[in-house]
């Protein structure tokens, strides 16, 4: 399945049902009155997170999710049914930003989360409402309101605890195949990975994290070099990220400080927050340093990058140093939580949706 992580929607309520203008008409009772009944609450567009679904591929080809309108008024008292809410069922992670205003309006960031994208017009009055002692035989009655409408894009920003960042190539398939169950595409050749990937890694029986693997970055992306930032929104939600460089002496590439700080430097470009998070040093393809030799390397890179942060050098192909990488990292998040929450508000959002009236 095509992974889609963006999508452009049309959200249309329903409309209110009109009010009735009916008079009582029965044998031997003249006279009978007003009895005009209310127009029904036309249907709401409602958005629900579900766990069980990973991309927006279904909102592909279909745009537009139209509720059901209320039914009108009738005499005898009647009230017009209300229309049905339209559940739109979308995954974790899913933001609603309004396309006129680019406001943000609905950011779906757990699961079962629910918000109303368009409300239901309001139903009619019937000329019940409007019998007084002066006006004894009404025939006003008002229309039902029509329901909200609008047009949303939708983005989805994977959920993940930990985010890799690297030069196309760098090792980050590889790596996360070592540490989880995911089995992302490894080959040879640059940008093997075309959609992000998601890893669980279990550190033991009661301690486990996501990990998020991201199409590689090369310099110029910014300027739409390579796959560009494409991918980039789905590391805005991890709590560190773990920035992956070849380390391995490859003979036709390039130097790897240089490289390090292309990669560091499109982040900023795209994101001031995400260029400030909390971010890792992991020198990758150790095995391919004589070992005699790889410290030396280590500290020269180092040196040479001007790092001050924490640094593992590891080997993602044999598994050297994977495991000591991934306790430091769950031993992080766990003194991180709190603060995330804390952080992690709720986006404002359009008004919740109110039940159907009867």
């Amino acid at each position: 399945m095509k992974f889609i992580d963006e999508a452009k929607i049309q959200v249309i309520a329903g409309k209110g049902g009109d009010g009735s203008a009916s008079f009582r008409r029965e044998k031997n009772i003249p006279f009978g009155g007003p009895d005009g009944g209310d127009g029904g609450r036309g249907g709401s567009v409602i958005a629900v997170a579900d766990r069980n679904i990973n991309t927006l591929v279904e909102f592909r080809f279909k745009h537009v999710f139209k509720a059901q309108k209320g039914e009108g008024g009738r005499g005898a008292q009647c009230y017009g049914k209300g229309g049905d809410d339209l559940i739109v069922r979308v995954p974790v992670g899913t933001v609603f930003t309004d396309i006129n205003s680019g406001e943000v309006v609905a950011d779906l960031a757990a699961d079962g989360k629910t918000v109303c994208l368009a409300k239901g017009g309001k139903g009619g009055l019937g000329n019940l409402h409007f019998k007084s002692s002066t006006n004894r035989a009404p025939r006003q009655h008002t229309l039902g309101e029509p329901g909200e409408e609008w047009e949303l894009e939708m983005e989805l920003k994977v959920l993940a605890d930990v985010g890799l960042l690297g030069m196309p190539n760098a090792g980050k398939s590889t790596f996360i195949r070592a540490v989880s169950a995911a089995r992302p595409k490894v080959a040879d050749y640059p940008f093997t990975t075309l959609a992000p990937n998601l890893g669980v890694v279990r550190v033991d029986s009661e301690r486990s994290f996501v990990i998020a693997d991201i199409p590689g970055l090369i310099e110029g992306a910014a300027e739409g070099a390579g796959l560009g930032h494409q991918f980039l929104r789905h590391l805005q939600r991890t709590r560190v990220l773990l920035h992956l460089v070849d380390i391995s002496p490859r003979w036709e590439a390039g130097d790897p400080v240089h490289e390090a700080r292309a990669i560091v430097e499109e982040l900023r470009k795209y994101d001031q927050k995400l260029y400030d998070k909390t971010r890792w040093l992991v020198l990758n393809k150790i095995d391919m340093v004589d070992e005699a030799e790889r410290e030396a390397v280590v500290a020269q890179f180092v040196a040479d990058y001007e790092w001050t942060g924490p640094v593992f050098a590891i080997s993602a192909l044999d598994g050297t140093g994977c495991t000591a990488l991934t306790y430091a990292v769950m031993d992080y998040l766990g003194t991180q939580a709190a603060v995330v929450l804390e952080e992690d508000e709720p986006a404002a959002a359009l008004p919740a949706a109110t039940p159907p009236a009867a």
